[in-house]
């Protein structure tokens, strides 16, 4: 038996399998396509075991060895998925992207850029850097400065 049968059919495989981790928005079809992309590292593990010839068949132990963390991943993937499934509704992989929990940190301004744009900008437009709710204090203290003077 020719070595590159195998070799080509594992490719072809593997490609598969990678263009569906790329491209498939569920879950389930990513971990089936992680699943075809393991197939095709067994296939190879084999196939140059038999081609080598070795005694200790290294390449078929190493596959059973892959055959079992490849069950266990698609065990805990499956319960994972079906846990977010029940928590969100969808298994679709850009919306969970999308309901990601952010840091609070990393939607506040940091209070040093804010002083460095109130001095860069004057400082009638400091309140109007400092954000939203700043903005609405800012207006309601220029509605109180109008009401006293006039």
């Amino acid at each position: 038996m020719h070595l590159a049968y195998p070799a080509v059919l594992a490719a072809l495989l593997f490609c598969t399998g990678l263009y569906g981790v790329l491209a498939r928005r569920n879950a389930i079809l990513v971990l089936m396509s992680v699943e075809l992309m393991l197939n095709a590292v067994n296939l190879n593990l084999v196939a140059f075991d038999v081609w080598l010839r070795d005694t200790l068949h290294s390449g078929q132990a190493l596959t059973l060895f892959t055959i079992a963390i490849a069950a266990a991943e698609i065990g805990i993937g499956l319960a994972i998925v079906l846990a977010v499934y029940r928590n969100r509704g969808s298994s679709d992989i850009d919306r969970l992207r999308d309901t990601a929990e952010t840091d609070d940190a990393e939607t506040l301004p940091d209070s040093s850029d804010t002083a460095s744009a109130a001095r860069a900008e004057g400082p009638g437009d400091a309140q109007d850097a400092a954000g939203p709710k700043s903005a609405s204090t800012a207006q309601t203290g220029k509605a109180k400065k109008a009401g006293t003077t006039a």
